[in-house]
C-alpha cells in the first residue's frame, strides 16, 4: 500500500475521547478538527481543537449523521476522520462513506466492520480460525419459528441461555433467560429492543457461561500483513454488561495467556483485520478454559490501561496504519511491567442503580497527581453535566510495580480526588479497594451481585469537600459569605 500522508484529522466524536485523540493528533504535528452539537458548546474538547464545527442542535442525532460528518470534513479540509468509540465508530457505512469521499477512515475497512459487527458472521470466522467459541445458534428465523429454534437450543444445552442482538455491542442487546417460559416472553421484547437500538431486529442465542471472567486482547494490524498483540485486560467488574473497572494484564497462567494471545492474532488474520481492535473472550474462572465472545472494531474506552503499561500510543499507531505505514513495534518492546488499573469516574449514584446525575454542576474539581497516575477527562470546575450524553466525567488509570501497589495507589488517588456537586462512582470504587476478594484478585462478572457490601459506603461529605466548596464560593462571589 502506498503511503498517504494525513495533514488534518476530524474527530467524529465528543467528550474525553475527542480530547484524547486531539492530543495525539497535535503531537504528530497535524491539525485537529472538532465537531459538536449545541449541548456540547461549553465542552472542554472544543477548546483544544485547532478548529471546531457546529454540526447541529442535537442531541446525539448529529453525532450519528454520516452526511454531516462528511460535510464537516469537506468544509474544514480534513483529509482523515477518526471515529473514536461509540456513535459511528463501528458503522461500516461510515467507513464506506469516507472511502467514497476520498477521506481516510482511521479504522478498519467497511467489509471487516460488517463481518465482525454481525455476531453470527463473526462466529463463522472463528470457526474458520479454529478458535473456541461459545455454543450458539445462527440468526433466529422471524416470528414463531425463531422462538421454536431458540427453545430447541435451550433443551439441547440447558438454561440459562443468552439472547443477543446480532448487531449489538457496548453491553446493549443482551438478555439472560432462565427458562423456556421466560424465553417465550422475552424473545419478542429482545427483538424490539434490538430494532430500537441498532435498527436491526436479528437475534441469536448463546449458552450462558455462569460467572466467567471477561478477558480481552488489544491487537494492532497493518496493511502489510503484520499483526501484534499488546497484552490482555481483565474487564470482569461490570454493571449491566458494561465495564466499570479494567486491569492489565489479566492474572492468568503464562500458558493460558500465550494461548489467548495466539487466538486473538489468529482471529485478526482470519478476518483480514486492519488497524486497532480488541478480541474479547470469556474465561472459566476455575478451569481457565476460554471462548471467543466478540471483536470490537474500534478503539476501546479502556485502551488507556494498555497504553500505561506498554508506553505505546495506540491512537498514534492507528493514524500511522491508516497512512499505510508498516508496524515497527518489535515483540520485545511489548513488555507489560507491573499492574495497571483503570476506573471510570461517572456522574452516577451507585446506590440508586447507577442513576445518572445529568444537569448538575461540578462546583469543585480537584484531581490527584503523583507517580503512576493518568487522567483522561472532559470535566472542569463549573462544568454542567449534560443530560443528553453518557455520564463519564474522567477515566483514571494508575500503575504500580505489582498488584498490591496498584491497588494502594488507586485507593490513595481516589481519596485525593475531589468532585463536589454530582454524586460520583468515587466512593463506590473506594469500597471495592477495601474488599478482601478484590485485594486478593478474586473477581468475575458476577462480582457486583455477590459483593453487595461495597454499596454500603458512607454518604457523609468530607471536611475537605465543605472547605473546597467555601473556597469556590469565595472565588466566585469575591467575598467571604461567612466573614463578620
Amino acid at each position: 500500500m502506498a503511503i498517504r500522508e494525513i495533514h488534518k484529522v476530524l474527530i467524529a466524536n465528543r467528550g474525553e475521547i475527542a480530547l484524547r485523540i486531539i492530543r495525539t493528533v497535535k503531537e504528530l504535528g497535524l491539525d485537529a478538527v472538532a465537531v459538536f452539537e449545541k449541548p456540547d458548546s461549553e465542552a472542554l474538547f472544543i477548546r483544544f481543537a485547532d478548529e471546531a464545527i457546529l454540526i447541529g442542535d442535537g442531541p446525539r442525532k448529529d453525532y450519528l449523521d454520516i452526511d454531516r460528518m462528511i460535510w464537516a470534513a469537506r468544509i474544514s479540509g480534513a483529509d482523515a476522520i477518526h471515529p473514536g468509540y461509540g456513535f459511528l465508530a463501528e458503522n461500516a457505512e461510515f467507513s464506506a462513506a469516507c472511502e467514497k469521499a476520498g477521506i481516510v477512515f482511521i479504522g478498519p475497512p467497511p467489509q471487516v466492520i460488517r463481518d465482525l459487527g454481525d455476531k453470527v458472521k463473526a462466529r463463522e470466522i472463528m470457526k474458520g480460525a479454529n478458535v473456541p467459541f461459545i455454543p450458539g445458534t445462527d440468526t433466529l428465523s422471524p416470528g414463531d419459528c425463531g422462538i421454536e429454534e431458540a427453545a430447541a437450543f435451550g433443551k439441547q444445552w440447558g438454561y440459562p441461555i443468552m439472547l443477543k442482538a446480532s448487531s449489538g455491542g457496548g453491553g446493549r442487546g443482551i438478555r439472560k433467560v432462565g427458562s423456556e417460559s421466560d424465553l417465550r416472553l422475552q424473545l419478542p421484547q429482545a427483538r424490539a429492543e434490538a430494532l430500537s437500538a441498532f435498527n436491526d431486529e436479528k437475534i441469536y442465542v448463546e449458552k450462558c457461561i455462569e460467572a466467567p471472567r471477561h478477558i480481552e486482547v488489544q491487537i494492532l494490524a497493518d496493511h502489510h500483513g503484520n499483526t501484534i498483540h499488546l497484552g490482555t485486560r481483565d474487564c470482569s467488574i461490570q454493571r449491566r454488561h458494561q465495564k466499570l473497572l479494567e486491569i492489565a494484564p489479566a492474572d492468568l497462567p503464562p500458558n493460558v495467556l500465550n494461548a489467548i494471545h495466539a487466538a486473538a492474532i489468529q482471529v485478526a488474520h482470519e478476518a483480514d483485520y486492519i488497524n486497532a481492535g480488541t478480541v474479547e473472550f470469556l474465561v472459566d474462572a476455575e478451569t481457565n478454559e476460554f471462548w471467543f465472545m466478540e471483536m470490537n472494531t474500534r478503539l476501546q474506552v479502556e485502551h488507556t490501561v494498555t497504553e500505561t503499561l506498554t508506553v505505546i500510543d495506540i491512537v498514534r499507531e492507528q493514524i500511522r496504519i491508516a497512512e499505510g505505514h508498516a508496524l515497527k513495534i518489535p515483540l520485545e518492546r511489548v513488555q507489560l511491567m507491573g499492574k495497571a488499573i483503570q476506573v471510570r469516574i461517572n456522574a452516577e449514584d451507585p446506590k440508586n442503580n447507577f442513576w445518572p446525575e445529568g444537569g448538575k454542576v461540578v462546583e469543585v474539581y480537584q484531581s490527584p497527581g503523583g507517580p503512576g497516575i493518568r487522567l483522561d477527562g472532559n470535566v472542569y470546575q463549573g462544568y454542567r453535566i449534560p443530560t443528553d450524553y453518557d455520564s463519564l466525567l474522567v477515566k483514571m488509570t494508575v500503575r504500580g510495580f505489582d498488584w498490591e501497589q496498584a491497588v494502594q495507589r488507586l485507593k490513595r488517588a481516589l481519596h485525593d480526588f475531589l468532585i463536589v456537586g454530582p454524586k460520583t462512582t468515587i466512593p463506590f470504587y473506594l469500597g471495592i479497594c477495601d474488599d478482601p476478594d478484590f485485594r486478593a484478585g478474586k473477581f468475575d462478572t458476577s462480582y457486583l451481585d455477590t459483593h453487595t457490601e461495597i454499596f454500603r459506603y458512607p454518604e457523609r461529605e468530607r471536611e475537605i469537600a465543605r472547605l473546597s466548596r467555601l473556597i469556590a464560593e469565595i472565588h466566585a462571589k469575591k467575598t467571604n459569605p461567612y466573614a463578620y
